[in-house]
């Protein structure tokens, strides 16, 4: 998707610091942390939410969540994290996903509340 700020980025055409890339996904710092470690994970593969994913995207999620424990200690995460997937609905944005490409929230560095 041409406007789409996180395409851009896996792209390379606005600059961010890349944590951990492959040839799936990639995971960054939020620019408006809500939390004192926040990175989301991004599939290189454009969709906007959970309802646009075709049947060969449920093994690119799968790989995802899977990796997201292996880099616990890279991420400064050894105390545990949160995982959030906000999804705009068809009728409204209760969610408040504000960027329509799925990622995966990944909050940690404190203690959460709910």
């Amino acid at each position: 998707m041409q406007d789409c700020i996180f395409c851009k980025i896996i792209k390379g055409e606005i600059p961010s610091k890349l944590v951990y890339e492959d040839e799936d996904f990639v995971i960054f710092n939020d620019i408006n942390p809500k939390a004192k470690l926040h990175y989301l994970a991004v599939p290189r593969k454009h969709f906007a939410v959970l309802a646009e994913m075709e049947k060969q995207d449920e093994f690119l999620l799968g790989r995802i969540l899977s990796k997201i424990p292996t880099l616990q200690q890279k991420l400064g995460l050894e105390n545990g994290y949160r995982l959030i997937v906000n999804q705009k609905g068809e009728c409204g944005n209760d969610a408040c996903q504000e960027v329509m490409h799925l990622h995966i929230h990944i909050l940690g560095g404190e203690k959460l509340s709910m």
